[in-house]
């Protein structure tokens, strides 16, 4: 028996965890080695790969560029001016410090995904398959694909999504796979629908299905000006009469795909904090994030998921913090009343830069990215502190660095001296 929760994967789902060890170790060990934290980053860093990388642990990169992206984070974050700016805010009884971490992680492997795209008489499309948008915008990015391959409008397309009910076979949502393996199915169906349009088409335009074209909603007879459209072709597929002899009647196919191996999304985040340590308030300054997601699919999503991330990232650093009544066990922050959620107020406006080096594990060529900002964001905010402090000799605070525990540190720190 017990009074506890139950303990369930949180976003990240041990990468974040991982993360923070290494970059927290490497700051200490630059620290006490007299070195900058970018400059022992670059040192330990492999040269930029486009095929796969055996490193000497278990793991093989797909790809990636990664002191591009560490010197592009430096550039936009304006490193070489943080000692000015921490000049300045020393000036008003300010402690400033900042947090350079490179963090990679893996993603988008494992289980197989797969969809059914049919076409109907009309020349619409549903498209059902097994993972499940909760916030992602995975319904904008598959009809924005599928846009792209059939020339259709968004409106003439159809998304059924997570339902048991309907969808034969699906993995969900989990791991930054939608976008990588989401993709791949689409693209795979795709194929497979416009190979059988294709021969429709040529047999209505008396032309071999080798010599059909297909762009933008329509099929052409290389080098002439005949042509049919997909919504003519599906009607056709629906009429016996108008098929290629000994066709099957209908415009549908399945795809499934296995990734053959994991992606490696990675990035450099820093993140610079200000400290009044009077109070020992913290305030989140500026923020930089630069990841190699590989191939992006919608930008504007991308930015979204790693703002959501980052926020997650520092709610945890500065003030989540499950909390139980250490007399009878009772939890006391058990309602968004008492726990400390990350709020609007307390951010920065989050800069988010892309260097995507898209991956061979996919035929996109993308790595996902949905942890990602969450992943960075954990070390990054909590290094900042930490350098922050270190002047005072404080080397180490657990999360969360709430005000009250900041301010305890800095007293015991005055202390010692």
């Amino acid at each position: 028996m017990t009074n506890t929760p139950t303990v369930g994967p949180y976003r990240g789902a041990g990468r974040p965890e991982a993360a923070f060890c290494i970059e927290l170790a490497i700051d200490i060990a630059a620290r006490r080695l007299g070195l900058d934290r970018t400059e022992l980053r670059r040192k330990n860093m492999i040269p930029a790969i486009s095929s796969p990388f055996k490193t000497g642990l278990s793991f093989t990169y797909d790809s990636g560029d990664f002191e591009a992206v560490l010197d592009q984070a430096l550039k936009h974050a304006d490193y070489a001016g943080f000692p000015a700016r921490k000049r300045e805010s020393k000036s008003r009884g300010m402690l400033r410090g900042i947090g350079v971490i490179y963090a990679i992680e893996q993603s988008a492997g494992g289980f197989d995904e797969s969809c059914e795209l049919r076409v109907d008489p009309s020349g619409s499309v549903t498209l059902l398959i097994g993972t499940h948008s909760h916030g992602q915008g995975h319904e904008t990015v598959f009809r924005q694909l599928l846009s792209d391959r059939l020339g259709l409008d968004f409106e003439e397309i159809r998304i059924v999504q997570g339902d048991t009910d309907a969808i034969l076979h699906g993995h969900g949502s989990i791991g930054s796979r939608v976008s990588g393996l989401g993709s791949a199915v689409i693209a795979r169906a795709s194929d497979r629908v416009l190979d059988k349009a294709r021969l429709i088409a040529g047999h209505r335009l008396e032309a071999s299905a080798d010599d059909i074209n297909f762009k933008d909603g329509v099929f052409v007879v290389a080098g002439t000006d005949r042509k049919i459209t997909l919504q003519d072709v599906a009607r056709a597929a629906y009429a016996p009469p108008q098929l290629p002899p000994g066709m099957e009647t209908g415009l549908f196919a399945h795809a499934s795909f296995t990734p053959p191996a994991p992606t490696f999304p990675n990035g450099c985040h820093v993140c610079e904090v200000e400290i009044d340590p009077e109070t020992g308030t913290i305030k989140v300054d500026r923020y930089t994030a630069v990841d190699d997601v590989g191939t992006v699919l919608n930008p504007m999503l991308l930015e979204g998921q790693i703002h959501g991330g980052v926020v997650q990232g520092l709610g945890q650093v500065l003030s989540e913090h499950m909390q139980f009544d250490p007399n009878d066990g009772q939890i006391v922050t058990g309602s968004f009343m008492d726990y400390g959620m990350p709020r609007a107020a307390y951010m920065p406006s989050i800069q988010v830069l892309s260097h995507p080096v898209p991956t061979g594990i996919n035929p996109m060529g993308v790595k996902g990215a949905g942890e990602a900002g969450t992943v960075g964001a954990l070390p990054c905010g909590q290094s900042a502190i930490l350098d922050a402090l270190a002047p005072l000799g404080i080397e180490w605070l657990d999360m969360p660095c709430t005000s009250a525990r900041v301010w305890r540190s800095i007293q015991d720190a005055k202390s010692d001296r």
